[in-house]
This record gives C-alpha cells, sequence and structure tokens, in this order.
C-alpha cells in the first residue's frame, strides 16, 4: 500500500473523468486478483499512475466498509485519514447530539474525510466542513457531493470565521507526520487544533463537542463538560467531550456500549474519581470483564454495584459476583479454579487435563500472554484437543491464575 507521504500524487489521477469512472467500474477489491487487474489495465491502454492510484483507492474503500458500509464504494480516502475517520454509527450519535440541542448550523473544524459532516448533513443540519490537508479536502469534497446542504473550506481550523454557526464539531489531528511516517501524539497541547482551543470556544457559550482518541487521561477532561467513551463491538474507538448545550445536565462521564444487537449506556454524574469506594471480595463465583469503555470511563466500580458484585482487587478491573447476570457492559466467565501463579504448576496442569487450546487474560499480571500459551503448551503431546481459559491477576501482592469458562 502507498505512503501517505504520495497521497496527493495517488489522488490527483482519480479527479478526472476517466479515473473517476475507471475506478468505479471496478468490482469489490481482492487482494488476490489486483495483479491481473494491474496487468489488464495497463494492457487496455491506462497510465502505469492511474492504474497505482485506481487499485490503492480500491483497497482503501475495501478496508473502509468496516466504518462506513456501502457509502465506502463511493467515497474516497486517504490511508491516515481513514485510520482517524469516524464510524458512520457513532458519527450519526455525534450528530443527534446538535439536533436535539437545536443547533442548525455546524462548522466541522478538522473534517478529515468528512464523515461526521456526512452524518450531520444527512439530519439536515448545514455544514462547513473545514480542513487544513489538502489532498484530505479534496477527498471531503468528493464525499461531501452528495449533501447540498455541506460545502468544504480548505483553512485552518483556528483561523475560520464563526459568523453565523451556532454549533461546533471538531476532530483534532493527533499524529504528526514526518519523511519517516506518521506519529502519534499524546499531549492535548499537541493537537490540531489544541484542547485549549476547544475550551475557548466552549467558554463563548457555543454549543462544542470534540472526538479525541480513548486514551485520554481523566486528569485532561476539562470541567464541565461531558466525557463519554464509545466501544463498537468490543474496541474502544473514542471519547467524546461535549460542552454547554451538547452536554446532559446529569452527566458527568458515560460509557456507550455499542454492539450489532443494540446499544448500551453506563453513566455517572459524579466526577472522576469522586464516586463511591469499591468494595472487595474473593475471586469465585463468576468473573466479569468489563468492556474497554468502562473501563476507560472509572465506571468500574458503578458497574460492580450494579451486577451486586465486587472488585477482586482495589487496582485491578475484575468484577467477581455469586450470581450470573445479563450485562452488555462486560463479558462473564465461571470460575472453576483458582491456583497460585507458577509455570512449572500450570505446565503440569495443561498436560493433565490434555489441553491443546489455551486462551490467556491477564490484568495486573506482568507477563506476555503469547509468550506464556508457548511455554505452558511445549511439550504437549499431539492430539490434545482440551480448551481451556486462564485468567491471570493479582490480588493484593498474590499472582493467580483462575481457570475460567465463558457463561
Amino acid at each position: 500500500m502507498p505512503d501517505d507521504r504520495h497521497a496527493p500524487d495517488q489522488l490527483a489521477p482519480l479527479l478526472t473523468p476517466e479515473g473517476w469512472a475507471l475506478l468505479n467500474s471496478l468490482g469489490p477489491y481482492r487482494e488476490e486478483d489486483a495483479l491481473a487487474i494491474s496487468g489488464r489495465l495497463r494492457k487496455a491502454g491506462h497510465s502505469p499512475e492511474l492504474v497505482s492510484a485506481v487499485l490503492s483507492q480500491s483497497r482503501l474503500r475495501a478496508r473502509a466498509a468496516a466504518k462506513f458500509g456501502e457509502f465506502a464504494s463511493s467515497m474516497l480516502f486517504t490511508r491516515a485519514g481513514l485510520e482517524q475517520a469516524t464510524r458512520l454509527s457513532v458519527a450519526a450519535r455525534h450528530a443527534r447530539r446538535f439536533v436535539d440541542a437545536g443547533v442548525r448550523r455546524v462548522a466541522d473544524l478538522g473534517c478529515g474525510l468528512g464523515a461526521d459532516a456526512m452524518a450531520m448533513a444527512s439530519l439536515d443540519l448545514e455544514v462547513t466542513a473545514v480542513e487544513l490537508d489538502e489532498t484530505t479536502a479534496a477527498c471531503a469534497t468528493m464525499n461531501l457531493m452528495p449533501f447540498p446542504q455541506a460545502r468544504v473550506v480548505h483553512a485552518d481550523a483556528q483561523s475560520v470565521d464563526l459568523a453565523g454557526v451556532d454549533g461546533v464539531w471538531l476532530d483534532p489531528a493527533r499524529r504528526s507526520t514526518s519523511a519517516s511516517g506518521t506519529t502519534r501524539l499524546w499531549d492535548p497541547e499537541e493537537f490540531s487544533p489544541p484542547l485549549s482551543f476547544v475550551e475557548g470556544l466552549a467558554r463563548r457559550g457555543l454549543p462544542v463537542g470534540v472526538k479525541l482518541g480513548p486514551g485520554l487521561p481523566h486528569e485532561s477532561v476539562p470541567a464541565g463538560c461531558e466525557a463519554q467513551w464509545v466501544s463498537v463491538q468490543g474496541d474502544v474507538a473514542e471519547v467524546a467531550l461535549y460542552f454547554n448545550a451538547l452536554k446532559r445536565p446529569t452527566v458527568r462521564r458515560a460509557a456507550l456500549v455499542l454492539a450489532s444487537d443494540g446499544a448500551a449506556e453506563l453513566v455517572a454524574e459524579t466526577d472522576f474519581g469522586a464516586g463511591a469506594e469499591p468494595r472487595i471480595g474473593p475471586l469465585e463465583g463468576f468473573l466479569y470483564e468489563p468492556d474497554g469503555a468502562v473501563i476507560r470511563a472509572g465506571l468500574v466500580a458503578e458497574l460492580a454495584e450494579r451486577l451486586g458484585g465486587t472488585l477482586v482487587d482495589p487496582h485491578i478491573a475484575y468484577i467477581c459476583a455469586p450470581q450470573l447476570v445479563q450485562t452488555p457492559f462486560a463479558k462473564a466467565y465461571r470460575v472453576l479454579e483458582v491456583r497460585p501463579y507458577n509455570v512449572k504448576a500450570l505446565r503440569a496442569w495443561v498436560r493433565e487435563e490434555g489441553i491443546g487450546v489455551l486462551d490467556i487474560k491477564k490484568r495486573g499480571a506482568a507477563v506476555t500472554p503469547e509468550e506464556l500459551r508457548r511455554v505452558l503448551l511445549a511439550g504437549q503431546r499431539k492430539g490434545a484437543t482440551g480448551k481451556a481459559t486462564l485468567v491471570l491477576t493479582r490480588i493484593g501482592d498474590d499472582r493467580v491464575a483462575a481457570v475460567v469458562e465463558p457463561a
């Protein structure tokens, strides 16, 4: 796949009638067919540059289907833009916040490929999508062409005149680009635009929302906003901060879990670290592994209370409860046995039980599951078909290995 340093050269051939028609004439991308398609297109007289651009874009469209569904087949992408792009299912929820707050005209600052602008425009909001990178802005322009109420402006987000706008959405760039590629940024003040710029907009009273990476430290979350961590199919995708009219008055932190069978949310009105002290109990009964959004939002103690359970250690995000409770906020396992963590003893157990497939989970344990699995299964007799799941964790100063099974 071409590096994004060559993105302008890869995109330009597609912004012609010939290039656009050729790209859209290709069927679903399959890697094993790429070489044959390249030869066929070159034989038909298309330039090597156009063939390379078409195949690269077709590959990106195939990858983008996970975020954009059927819309991906008519969009333009860059690799870096796709990595940071909001899933349409999540963008729709961002857009709904503005609609529910009575906002009609939104400035999408740092619009990237235009996912959030697409969702807003589809709800009849007037959107001014602003993007500093010229190549990405060109992609957003093409992606937003079906929406007459959206326009793209190639400009610095911090210099745009917001007169006439009654709401602002931001998706700051969180990577730096150099000759060697891109590097993730962790300091919110190094984002483009920085978090302080977002706070400045909020102080003007505007309804403001911003999408940030899910690893944002709690101490970096500004006072007076709502922080909502979002997971999609078990993967934590983002934290969105909502200010003023976009903020729900009784929510300070939230975990939104999106799954194929629906959505569920766990919320708290208290600030980070201000909730009730979690109760601590034994590792027995049913073990619950909280969703990553619950952990990031600092809502493990609240989930434990909802489940009627206790934490196995005050610093470990594992919950145990005597009964099985169906919950979208955690995976549940039945605890079969708890033993001290001892590699030699665990190897003997693996042999005695005839285990050939071993799943290892861990929290608070300084081990690499893949390496430990290799060690424990080394020397196991061929044909071993047993399956087992080990949970490695720490209880106080003791390291333990719990044998569990999915509930």
